[in-house]
C-alpha cells in the first residue's frame, strides 16, 4: 500500500458537504476503503462496528454525527425534542469513550441556543471543527511534552535506540492528527532522537498489529510487533525504557480505562522500575467519575471477535476461527489501571502525577 500524505480519518466531503467521510478501518493495512456517513444511522453503525475507533476520534465522529442529524432534519424543520433524541442515540452507540459524550453534548448545547434550522446546521458544522482543532492542537502539544521525557532517557543513553512499548492504538487514526501515544514518539522523530517501538498486536482485533504498525510504517519508524504477553518478558531483561498508552475514560483520580491488556502493562512496569505514561487532551478525563474500577462503564463485545482472528488470505480479507465452533467467548474491550501503577499524564496542559490533587492543578476550573 503506498504512502498516504496528509491523512486524516475522518474529514467533509469536497464535492458534498452533507456527506462526511471517514477511514474504514476494519480494513486496514490490507485495504485502504473510505466509507460514506450521511446520517445518524451510518454514524452509529461506525462507531458501534469500529469503523472508526480511538477515544478522540469516536467524539468528533459523534459530533459531525449532530451536525448531518441537523442537515436530515431540516427538510421537516429541526425540532429541538428530535435533535435531543439523535443525540441520544449517539451517545448510546459505544459506553466507554467519554470523548463522544462530551463532543455531542458540546454541539448539542450550542445549537440548542439557535432559532433556525439553518443557523442550528451553521452552528453544529462551527462547533464541530472547533473541536476538530482542539483534538489537532491537543495532540501537537502532547507530542511536544512527551518528547521531553524520551529526549532525556536518550540523553542517559548516550543516544542510543530509546526503545518504547505501546499497546493498541493511539495514533492519528484514534485522533485526527499526531496522536496521543504516538505524538511524543512522532515529535522524537522529527528531532532525530533514535527510536524503536515494540508495538503489542491488541487482540482480540489487533489494532496494535493492523493499525499501529501502518502508522509506524507510514512515517518510517523503526518498530517489532510482539504478543500481547511478550511486554512483561521485555520489560524483564530491560529492553523496554518506557511505556506509552492512551486512554478511553480516566477519572479526576487518575484511574485510566484503557484497552483491555493494559492493565497487565502497568503491573509488569510496575514491577521492573519502568515508566508507564498515559497521553490524553483534557477531553478524556471524565470528571464526574472518582473510582474507575466501580463506576467505568466497560463495554462487552461479541464474542466471535475473540474466537475468530481477521487476515488477509489470497489477496482477501478473511475470518478464521481459531477454537472449536463450540466453545464460549468472552470479550470485554477495556480494563481500568490503578492510578498507583501509572507513573503520569501527558496532556495539552503539562505533565503530572496520576492523582486528584496534580491532574486538578492542571486543569483548576475543575477543581
Amino acid at each position: 500500500m503506498k504512502k498516504k500524505e496528509n491523512l486524516r480519518p475522518i474529514w467533509i466531503n469536497k464535492k458534498d458537504p452533507s456527506i462526511i467521510n471517514i477511514i474504514d478501518q476494519r480494513m486496514l493495512p490490507h485495504k485502504f476503503v473510505v466509507a460514506d456517513l450521511k446520517n445518524v444511522d451510518d454514524v452509529i453503525f461506525a462507531i458501534k462496528e469500529m469503523m472508526v475507533r480511538g477515544a478522540p476520534l469516536i467524539g468528533v465522529t459523534g459530533a459531525f454525527g449532530v451536525y448531518l442529524s441537523c442537515i436530515n432534519l431540516e427538510k421537516t424543520g429541526i425540532q429541538d425534542k428530535d435533535i435531543i433524541l439523535q443525540c441520544k442515540k449517539i451517545k448510546n452507540s459505544r459506553p466507554t469513550a467519554v470523548n463522544l459524550f462530551w463532543a455531542v453534548d458540546k454541539v448539542l448545547n450550542k445549537i440548542l441556543q439557535e432559532k433556525t434550522s439553518s443557523a442550528k446546521i451553521k452552528m453544529a458544522l462551527k462547533e464541530t471543527l472547533k473541536i476538530v482543532d482542539f483534538e489537532i492542537q491537543s495532540s501537537k502539544k502532547i507530542g511536544l511534552l512527551g518528547y521531553d521525557l524520551i529526549k532525556k532517557i536518550s540523553k542517559r543513553k548516550n543516544n542510543k535506540t530509546v526503545n518504547i512499548l505501546t499497546h493498541c492504538n493511539a495514533g492519528f487514526l484514534a485522533t485526527i492528527e499526531y496522536g496521543t501515544a504516538t505524538a511524543p514518539i512522532y515529535t522524537a522523530l522529527e528531532k532525530n532522537i533514535d527510536i524503536h517501538v515494540f508495538v503489542d498486536e491488541t487482540r482480540p482485533l489487533n489494532q496494535g498489529a493492523r493499525l499501529t504498525c501502518w502508522e509506524l510504517s507510514q512515517k518510517k519508524i523503526k518498530h517489532t510487533i510482539i504478543t500481547d504477553n511478550a511486554g512483561g518478558h521485555l520489560m524483564q531483561h530491560k529492553i523496554i525504557d518506557m511505556v506509552i498508552v492512551g486512554t478511553d475514560r480516566t477519572t479526576y483520580t487518575g484511574d485510566v480505562a484503557n484497552k483491555i491488556g493494559t492493565y497487565l502493562k502497568a503491573l509488569a512496569a510496575k514491577d521492573n522500575n519502568i515508566p508507564f505514561y498515559v497521553a490524553l487532551p483534557s477531553s478524556t478525563f471524565d470528571w464526574n467519575i472518582k473510582d474507575g474500577l466501580k463506576q467505568i462503564k466497560i463495554e462487552k463485545r461479541d464474542p466471535n471477535e475473540v474466537k475468530f482472528v481477521q487476515g488477509l488470505v489470497d489477496e482477501k480479507i478473511k475470518n478464521v476461527l481459531i477454537c472449536p465452533k463450540t466453545t464460549p467467548g468472552l470479550n470485554y474491550a477495556f480494563d481500568v489501571t490503578p492510578q498507583r501503577l501509572v507513573t503520569g499524564f501527558i496532556t495539552e496542559r503539562g505533565i503530572c502525577h496520576a492523582n486528584e490533587k496534580a491532574i486538578k492543578n492542571l486543569f483548576p476550573e475543575k477543581a
